[in-house]
């Protein structure tokens, strides 16, 4: 497994800590420091044991209120980081 923590931006969150599978496929685990408690504890129950690249095809681009990006948003960015430092490593 690896993870990653990520400082999002433009977001309630001051970080959100992601594990994916060694080979970067699967999200193993989300959490949110931070943000709207039951919100972000919903994504990450939905999104775990899913494949990185479904949830980034899903919720990539996704926005909240005029902020250009959103909780969702950032956790894909942070997956997209963790699953190409677990492929640069594998």
């Amino acid at each position: 497994m690896y993870e990653l923590d990520f400082k999002p931006r433009r977001v309630c969150p001051r970080n959100i800590h992601v594990a994916v599978s060694d080979d970067g496929n699967t999200v193993e685990r989300v959490e949110f420091d931070g943000g709207c408690d039951g919100n972000t504890k919903a994504v990450s129950k939905l999104v775990t044991g899913m494949p990185v690249d479904d949830v980034v095809a899903l919720l990539a681009g996704n926005t909240c209120r005029n902020r250009g990006t959103s909780c969702a948003d950032q956790m894909t960015i942070a997956l997209r980081q963790a699953q190409e430092q677990a492929r640069a490593l594998a």
